[in-house]
């Protein structure tokens, strides 16, 4: 069985540790810390923390002036709060104006779990990616995290990074070159795709092995970044298997799969099947009960790797 470590966890820990290497960044909270383990941070910098209390959209701003001011500054709360909460702000005083602030979001997605649906958030890869100047960044595990996250201070202009609550297994190899807008093949396969990010990368590699019992050889794509997409890859592996599956804990409209079906029809166009969640909100429960109810799971995803194998047959 892999280690599974959060995202979360990984952030925390990537970011204390660049805090020794670079001055210039700072770090803003609304009263979540110990939650988005930016405490970690805090803790080794207190003067180069800041904690907002629940006041996301001045969090956002007082961000904005940092970035102005020369500073690198990532931004922290749960994912309903640093997109839907603050949207306005992120648009005018972050995207519009293209500076250089990092939101690092936690407790995204269904695996939120028992906080229930007002706190899943199924749409923030939607509101992001539509930003202009945005990227935006969504890892598949704890080392990936690490990598997206010092690729981030790097990157000049605002980013947003997906980060989750569960611990999840470490599937990317160690030493895998990570590079923003460049996604990654961890499998190569001819009959159909999975394109997958975050948490159903690692479903995603479950379902293909499923399939191979039944003699069907599924590539896997890590879709890391949802903007910019890599459409170059994701053409050419369209080319190649004439079929994609599209996975995601995100609704399928406007994230990983609205993505992939708007550069295929332009591209590409091939059969296309999008699992996520199906226009709906999320409801309380565990993590893995909820990623079965709504269709997240290895069986799923294999399921509908055979309904897309047998499109591209007629």
């Amino acid at each position: 069985m892999a280690e599974k470590i959060a995202t979360r966890e990984a952030y925390g820990e990537t970011l204390r540790e660049l805090g020794h290497r670079l001055d210039k960044i700072v770090v803003l909270d609304a009263d979540l810390s110990t939650s988005t383990r930016t405490a970690l941070f805090a803790e080794k910098f207190p003067l180069r923390f800041f904690n907002l209390g629940i006041s996301e959209a001045d969090m956002i701003g007082t961000a904005a002036g940092l970035a102005a001011s020369g500073y690198i500054p990532f931004v922290s709360t749960f994912g309903v709060f640093a997109t839907g909460r603050v949207y306005d702000q992120v648009r005018n005083s972050v995207a519009y104006t293209n500076l250089n602030v990092k939101i690092a979001a936690s407790h995204t997605g269904l695996t939120v779990g028992e906080d229930g649906a007002s706190h899943q958030t199924l749409e923030d890869i939607a509101l992001m990616r539509v930003l202009p100047n945005m990227t935006v960044i969504v890892p598949a595990d704890a080392r990936q995290t690490a990598c997206a996250v010092e690729a981030a201070v790097e990157h000049k202009g605002p980013v947003y990074l997906r980060l989750g609550r569960s611990k999840v297994p470490q599937v990317i190899p160690p030493g895998l070159p990570f590079e923003p807008g460049k996604a990654q093949i961890l499998r190569e396969g001819q009959d159909l795709a999975f394109v997958a990010t975050g948490i159903m990368v690692g479903i995603a590699l479950q379902a293909a092995e499923m399939l191979d019992q039944e003699g069907l050889q599924a590539a896997v794509i890590n879709m890391h970044t949802i903007k910019p997409l890599d459409r170059e890859l994701l053409a050419e592996t369209a080319r190649k298997t004439g079929a994609i599956v599209t996975a995601e804990e995100h609704s399928i409209i406007g994230g990983l799969g609205g993505a992939v079906a708007e550069a295929l029809a332009e591209d590409y166009p091939v059969p296309l099947l999008r699992v996520g969640v199906k226009d709906v909100f999320g409801e309380s429960g565990s993590p893995q009960a909820l990623l079965d109810k709504f269709g997240l799971t290895a069986d799923n995803l294999a399921a509908a790797g055979k309904r897309a194998f047998q499109k591209k047959k007629g």
